[in-house]
C-alpha cells in the first residue's frame, strides 16, 4: 500500500486501539519519507482524526524535532510493539490477586496473559470486555464479567484495581470511559488504585489538555474519562511500580507546539 493511502486509511479508522494504531502510522511515516512541511501537515491530520490517542501525539511530537524521523519512526513502532510496561506489571501483581480491570486494556492484557494464578474482574467499557475476556480465556487465565451492581462489591474484594490511562501528565489523566466510577469505589473501599502508563501516554500537559478539550469538552458522552489523581495510589510506568506522583508522570516526548496548532482535517 502506498504511504499515502496508508495515512488516509488510519485517518479514517475507528475503534481501533491506540498503539496499534499509532504503530500503523509509524511505518506509514517511515516509508512516506515526508520532508519536515509535510510532515507536520500529516502529523496535525493524524493527531486530528484521532485526538484521544496518546500514543498518536507521542508519536508525531518526536519525529517533529528528529534529525531523521524515517529512521526513529521504525525504532518507535518497535517500542510499541513490545510494550516494556506490560512485563513490570506482569512482575508486580501479587501472587494469586485478584484484580479489577476496565475495558479492554490492550497493555494490562499483555501483562495479564503471562500470570495464569490472577484472577480478572473485567468492567464493561464501550463494550471491550468481551474481546479481554476472550483474549484471557485462550491463556486459560481465569476471568469474569462485573455487572454494574457488582461492581461495589469486586472493587472491595478484590486486591487491585487496574486502570489504562490514554494520556497522562503530572496535572492530570486521562482513562477509559468507566474508569474514573471503578477507581473511586475502589478508593472508598479501600483497594489500590494502579495507574498503568503504557509506552506514550505519559505526555507534556499541553498535549493532555488539548486532548482533554477535542474529546471531552464538547462530548460528555465521549470515550474518555478525566481521572481525578487523588483516586489513583500507584503508577505503573518503565521504571516499575513506583507512588503516585509528578514524577511518574513525568512526559516521555517534547512539547512540539506546531502539533498544537489546527490543520485542515
Amino acid at each position: 500500500m502506498h504511504p499515502i493511502e496508508h495515512l488516509r486509511y488510519i485517518a479514517r479508522s475507528r475503534g481501533a486501539e491506540p498503539a496499534g494504531l499509532a504503530r500503523e502510522a509509524a511505518t506509514a511515516l517511515a516509508t512516506l519519507r515526508a520532508d519536515p512541511a509535510n510532515l507536520v501537515v500529516a502529523s496535525r491530520r493524524i493527531v486530528g482524526r484521532h485526538p484521544e490517542a496518546g500514543q498518536m501525539w507521542w508519536l508525531c511530537s518526536q519525529l517533529l524535532v528528529a534529525s531523521d524521523p524515517s529512521r526513529l519512526a521504525w525504532e518507535l513502532a518497535d517500542r510499541l510493539d513490545d510494550d516494556p510496561v506490560a512485563d513490570v506489571l506482569a512482575g508486580a501483581l501479587p501472587l494469586d490477586a485478584t484484580v479489577v480491570t476496565v475495558g479492554n486494556p490492550t497493555v494490562i492484557g499483555d501483562a495479564l496473559v503471562r500470570r495464569p494464578d490472577v484472577r480478572v474482574w473485567c468492567v464493561d467499557s464501550e463494550y471491550g470486555a468481551s474481546d479481554l475476556l476472550r483474549r484471557l480465556d485462550r491463556h486459560e487465565v481465569v476471568g469474569e464479567p462485573i455487572a454494574t451492581e457488582q461492581l461495589a462489591r469486586a472493587a472491595s474484594a478484590a486486591d487491585v484495581v487496574l486502570v489504562q490511562a490514554a494520556a497522562a501528565c503530572a496535572g492530570r489523566a486521562l482513562a477509559p470511559v468507566g474508569s474514573q466510577v471503578v477507581a473511586a469505589v475502589a478508593s472508598s473501599s479501600g483497594t489500590p488504585v494502579w495507574l498503568v502508563t503504557g509506552t506514550g501516554t505519559r505526555l507534556p500537559k499541553q498535549y493532555v489538555d488539548e486532548i482533554a478539550a477535542r474529546v471531552l469538552d464538547d462530548d460528555w458522552a465521549g470515550p474518555i474519562d478525566d481521572l481525578p489523581l487523588g483516586l489513583i495510589d500507584q503508577v505503573v510506568n518503565e521504571d516499575g511500580l513506583v507512588p503516585m506522583s509528578s514524577t511518574a508522570l513525568r512526559p516521555d516526548c517534547p512539547l512540539t507546539p506546531e502539533l498544537l496548532r489546527p490543520g485542515v482535517i
